[in-house]
């Protein structure tokens, strides 16, 4: 461990093909300046790929920052000869005190570039990886913010010979303020997917709504999202869990519960935020967080199990929390029950007020099947 930090490292590795790696990063010092944070993170992160998985590059780094107006600059200085890979950067505060910790997802054996606008490729065999990261405009409202950011991500798809219905997999909506903004979101949502034939007929994308702040005091959402060339259409599938959870559009949004893919020699899992709802999309134990964060973990778990696969599968967790008093009793519990797995409390209300929790995750496990080519 390097001085002052904290890395959890998750390996999914592969002789002779793609292996896998997630790292959560923290600052276990808060008295340090931002500064100091920065660059121990950096030390952190160069000591990971130099000496814990070398042959290892970086596809997606998330920072999460406690007060981007006065942080991201430094920050994103810092990354200039290091922009190695999509690169996002949110006002998320960690729970712990500090000022920054990040989520890293890594891979070995790819060929990586950067693509026109900024996405990022990586790629292997006959599947393309694009990674886009902190998409944002300064539109008047949140719903016009969305609806550029989707049609301005169609387009960019579009001249990778890519679309938002067949190749898109997940996205991330950050959204400042968002018991106000999030219905603007919700509503251009809804209309740009109808537009590309994405509807409770078809299918939607797995995703997170959640509360997040650029350091633009303007920019009202801010979009991750994740697409894959190269995939057939039966290798993608997606999660119900109907015995837990209802489908979203009866509560008037679009996104997937969790969406998985087969690949030649593995299942790759991504659970949306999932929070303590019922089949019936009411919010189950208001006010109550233990309760909640069981609830939690059930629907998480029943989404797992439908794609075959349990929390010892799962890569990282990201937990966001509404209620920084609630931060004691979460952590004490998550980490309770999953000590080893990476995983970094935010602050980010969720898009209902009711709900105190929510959580995501990714996890993958091996398979064979020989339809379809390796990872």
């Amino acid at each position: 461990m390097q001085k002052h930090t904290s890395t959890q490292l998750f390996r999914y590795e592969v002789q002779g093909g793609v292996s896998e790696y997630h790292a959560i990063l923290r600052i276990t010092d808060p008295h340090l300046t931002y500064a100091e944070q920065i660059e121990s993170l950096q030390a952190a992160y160069d000591h990971l790929i130099s000496e814990e998985i070398p042959g290892a590059v970086a596809v997606l780094k998330r920072y999460f920052l406690s007060d981007a107006a006065n942080q991201a600059n430094m920050l994103l200085a810092s990354q200039i000869e290091r922009s190695d890979c999509a690169l996002s950067i949110i006002e998320q505060p960690p729970l712990d005190g500090t000022k920054v910790a990040l989520w890293v997802y890594l891979m070995t054996g790819v060929k990586t570039r950067t693509l026109p606008y900024g996405d990022y490729e990586a790629t292997h065999g006959s599947y393309r990886h694009i990674w886009s990261a902190s998409n944002c405009n300064k539109a008047s409202k949140s719903e016009y913010q969305t609806r550029l950011l989707l049609n301005d991500y169609v387009m960019r798809l579009a001249e990778q010979d890519c679309s938002l219905a067949q190749n898109c997999i997940r996205t991330w909506f950050f959204v400042q303020n968002v018991d106000v903004n999030y219905a603007g979101v919700v509503k251009a949502r809804n209309e740009v997917f109808l537009t590309q034939g994405l509807t409770e007929h078809t299918h939607f994308i797995a995703s997170t709504g959640i509360a997040g702040r650029h350091a633009d005091p303007e920019v009202l959402v801010q979009m991750d999202a994740y697409a894959v060339d190269g995939l057939q259409p039966e290798q993608i599938h997606y999660l119900y869990a109907p015995t837990h959870l209802n489908p979203t559009y009866e509560y008037g949004v679009s996104f997937e519960r969790g969406t998985y893919i087969d690949y030649g020699d593995r299942r790759q899992v991504f659970i949306s935020g999932t929070a303590s709802i019922n089949n019936r999309g009411e919010i189950m134990y208001p006010g109550d967080i233990r309760r909640q964060t069981q609830r939690m973990w059930e629907n998480v778990e029943t989404l797992l199990a439908e794609a075959e696969c349990t929390f010892e599968h799962v890569g990282h967790l990201i937990v966001y929390l509404r209620d920084i008093a609630d931060y004691a009793v979460v952590r004490e519990m998550f980490e309770e029950r999953f000590p080893n797995i990476p995983k970094v409390y935010l602050q980010a209300p969720v898009c209902r007020p009711g709900w105190l929790v929510e959580m995501e995750c990714m996890a993958v496990k091996p398979q064979q099947n020989e339809a379809y080519s390796p990872f």
